[in-house]
């Protein structure tokens, strides 16, 4: 899909995936934590099970990546007993040089358009409303949903949901389950990391870790 005269989406190929770690770690480098592990989990994420290789894209300008998203199947345990198939999503990024301009949200709705097109029902994942609620989010607590590693008094202000299916939360509560995938070791992301460029780790203000 051409976004316009010098963009487009498609989908990511193997040879591109050494391209996008590297986009990866340098949008992410020093942003939550000292250094980061975004680029290793995408690396892990691949060889999962619940990876959705239909919904794994890249966006181009000028033959350059840009940006990129991806989406992995999970579920909510419901309070019935019952499991409610969900996506989540991420990483998603675009170049540093790129952000806030307009870039993400553009790859963000058509991801989520492909998503809604291949008959998925709902979007749940980490991540800031001020930027999100744009694309349709809202807080996951809106819908009932909890999230697994919280307590009912903690902050749950990043966890978001939308609906690709209008009503298909309806009457839903229960805990949502992040894949066990996103979980790494971080002795493991270390020697990932070796494979790459050398980057100065910083303790800055506003990280999470």
């Amino acid at each position: 899909m051409n976004i316009n005269n010098y963009c487009q989406i498609r989908l990511e190929t193997a040879d591109d995936y050494r391209n996008v770690e590297n986009l990866v770690r340098e949008s992410f480098w020093n942003v939550y934590r000292q250094g980061c592990s975004e680029h290793y989990v995408i690396h892990v994420l691949r060889e999962d099970h619940a990876f959705v290789k239909d919904l794994d894209f890249v966006m181009e300008q000028d033959g350059n990546l840009i940006g990129q998203n991806m989406f992995m199947k999970t579920v909510i345990n419901a309070d019935d007993g019952k499991e409610i198939p969900v996506l989540t999503m991420g990483p998603i990024c675009v170049a540093p040089h790129l952000k806030r301009k307009g870039y993400g949200t553009k790859l963000l709705d058509y991801s989520l358009k492909r998503a809604t097109e291949l008959g998925y029902g709902a979007v749940l994942f980490e991540g800031d409303i001020r930027f999100y609620r744009k694309c349709g989010f809202n807080y996951a607590s809106k819908f009932s949903i909890r999230y697994h590693d919280l307590t009912e008094d903690e902050d749950s202000s990043f966890f978001l949901c939308k609906e690709l299916i209008p009503g298909y939360l309806n009457g839903i509560t229960g805990v949502y389950q992040t894949p066990k995938g996103y979980y790494v070791d971080d002795a493991d992301v270390e020697k990932f990391d070796r494979s790459f460029p050398k980057k100065i780790k910083m303790k800055l203000p506003g990280q999470l870790f």
